[in-house]
């Protein structure tokens, strides 16, 4: 065989591709760049089709392809486009795994966590996705087994599962974070099953009959998402003749005069029915699931009992 038809020695090959003498003797030891010849003296010499081939190899392992993968690729087992679809499925789970991390580190950094915080969040964050499931099914168990209205909750938190995506936003993480330390919580669970959360209307006035609670909570709520949509705030002036429309339904319904006692009075009952704990969890349910909040489902409780409170001192 002449120089014309096996010109490159390994140095040719390496002056001519970039890539280390080294790399390229290893390559050809294992059997992904055979040489085409060998002189008498025993050096290898290489056509001109290695060139390609050993860039391929160098792309395929820039890629992070392994050695065996990448012979069956040279040897027309797999083909470029298989290894790239595969790859690229492990890249993306390698970038959510990194975007966790990332995440996770930005909540640790903002809340300023203790190691043992520190443990217990990463611990939350890094449960595989069956591993959530049993966390959320045995607190809906927890809640199942309690009172008639703990069973209740049960069936509202069944309605709206927390599921936590494979690519949280940093939102979101922090979000299933306080979910899971608020499910793990024995407190939480037996305020969760107070039936606090959704109380019927005619039963969120205690002392009330249920006819005439149900058209007052029904106008409130109304009234008071009505405002919210308008962006009214609830400290603030315009609040005032809301306030003041809740108090005149209120005393009409109840055949009270509207003064002070009666929105005394209103701010206590409203403040019973009303639990700002469970309201965070579903706040944070609609974080995770990424669910636009509607006015009309925030409770409206705490926006009227501040609202009260600033109409009062008018009186």
């Amino acid at each position: 065989m002449n120089g014309a038809t096996l010109p490159h020695s390994i140095g040719d090959l390496s002056v001519r591709t970039g890539v280390p003498v080294r790399t390229i003797r290893f390559y050809s030891d294992a059997g992904l760049l055979p040489p085409s010849h060998r002189t008498p003296a025993g050096y290898r010499r290489y056509g001109d089709e290695s060139v390609g081939r050993l860039r391929l190899i160098c792309v395929l392992r820039d890629l992070d392809v392994d050695l065996t993968t990448v012979r069956r690729v040279l040897d027309g087992g797999l083909s470029v486009a298989e290894v790239a679809a595969a790859h690229l499925e492990a890249t993306e789970l390698q970038i959510r795994t990194l975007r966790l991390r990332q995440s996770v580190l930005r909540l640790v950094a903002r809340r300023g966590s203790s190691p043992e915080e520190t443990l217990l969040m990463h611990r939350l964050t890094h449960l595989t996705a069956e591993e959530r499931r049993h966390l959320v099914a045995d607190f809906v168990a927890g809640l199942d087994a309690g009172t008639p209205s703990g069973r209740a909750a049960a069936a509202a938190v069944r309605i709206a599962l927390p599921v936590l995506p494979d690519d949280p936003s940093d939102a979101q993480l922090a979000a299933w974070v306080e979910i899971a330390e608020l499910m793990a919580d024995d407190g939480f669970r037996t305020r969760l099953a107070r039936g606090a959360f959704a109380a019927a209307d005619e039963t969120a006035l205690p002392g009330v009959a249920p006819e005439k609670a149900g058209e007052l909570v029904v106008f409130a709520r109304e009234a008071v998402a009505a405002a919210r949509a308008a962006g009214v705030e609830p400290g603030g002036a315009d609040a005032v003749p809301v306030a003041d429309s809740v108090v005149a339904r209120f005393a009409s319904v109840l055949g009270r005069p509207e003064g002070p006692d009666l929105r005394d009075w209103m701010v206590r009952e409203l403040g019973t029915g009303h639990d700002p704990l469970v309201e965070r969890y579903w706040r944070l349910v609609w974080t995770v699931n990424d669910w636009q909040l509607v006015e009309g489902h925030l409770p409206f409780q705490p926006w009227l009992i501040e609202a009260l409170g600033g109409a009062g001192r008018e009186d």
